[in-house]
């Protein structure tokens, strides 16, 4: 199992090419739809693959959390994804993901692993409406392999926030302050409904107006569009948006991709890029400045984002 993960650092010559890997795996047959289907999970959030080691129960936990192991000499919760995505199996779960993002690390119960698939970002398609639904949002992104099967991106900081509790509340809310300026703007992407709706209650308790993308074609296409409107009415884009914070996983085009096309654009001289992200490593940061990023802050941390922002838009 060790190879499946083995030479990762290389993946990090992904960044900037609108490219990514997922380690594809299974939750079991469901009895509900009569169909075993495929998830993928970025490799970049998975630090290690292993059997199934002794959990330790843990008193009023949510339901799908199984318990607490410990991993030289760390305790990390344990999350039984078919059970959080209400997938009905008789299958057991055997394999353990160990994934490290958001500064959090946890273990994703899943019955088996796959492999590993390289792909662009352009090939993971916003899912269906009638998919999001039905998964309550735990889907962010689809793509079909050549064998006709469906794998499914998981929305991985959606279960993180919703079983550990994690997210911003109204108390953390209420320390943001207004930033008192009506004249600012924010664009931001993300493609997770969670992270969409921390940034937008961040947005709102500094009192600063934003515009939103579910992904960075989405983001890019209605940034070109302000540029174009800029051009003929002879402004600027700054005028109108003053800063951009983009996610990096994204379906069709990743913040990479986006930031390298907004830094080789002169039209959006003059406008930061702030990256947003679970992918909070070091050697992330690193790559996100390797294509043009001025600054960079973690998922789900409300008071640094409006820190950062309000220095920003100062």
């Amino acid at each position: 199992m060790s190879d499946l993960l083995k030479n990762i650092d290389a993946r990090t010559k992904l960044a900037g090419t609108n490219k990514l890997e997922i380690l594809m795996f299974t939750l079991g047959h469901d009895k509900r739809t009569g169909r075993e289907e495929t998830y993928g999970i970025n490799v970049f959030k998975v630090r290690e693959v292993m059997r199934i080691p002794q959990i330790t129960r843990a008193p009023e936990m949510p339901e799908s959390v199984e318990g607490m192991v410990s991993l030289r000499g760390a305790l990390v919760p344990v999350i039984d994804l078919a059970k959080y995505a209400g997938v009905d199996s008789e299958d057991k779960p055997e394999i353990m993901i160990v994934t490290e993002y958001n500064g959090h690390t946890q273990g994703f119960l899943v019955k088996a692993v796959d492999n590993i698939l390289r792909l662009d970002w352009s090939a993971m398609r916003v899912p269906p409406a009638m998919l999001v639904a039905q998964m309550g949002g735990l889907v962010t992104a689809i793509t079909e392999l050549k064998d006709g099967r469906l794998v499914m991106m998981m929305d991985v900081e959606k279960v993180l926030s919703e079983t550990s509790r994690f997210d911003a509340d109204d108390l953390i809310l209420k320390s943001v302050k207004p930033l008192d300026k009506e004249d600012r703007t924010v664009f931001f992407a993300d493609d997770s409904s969670v992270a969409r709706h921390q940034i937008a209650r961040t947005l709102d308790a500094m009192g600063v107006k934003y515009i939103a993308a579910i992904n960075g074609r989405q983001a890019w296409l209605e940034l070109s569009k302000m540029a174009d409107y800029a051009d003929a009415t002879h402004t600027q884009v700054r005028d109108m948006v003053q800063v951009i914070l983009t996610d990096v996983e994204m379906p069709e085009m990743d913040g990479y991709m986006l930031t390298r096309k907004i830094k080789s654009d002169k039209r959006f001289s003059g406008i930061p890029v702030l990256m947003h992200s679970s992918l909070s490593s070091s050697s992330n940061q690193q790559l996100g400045k390797t294509v043009g990023v001025d600054e960079y802050v973690p998922k789900f941390e409300p008071q640094k984002l409006a820190q950062t922002l309000a220095r920003l838009l100062a």
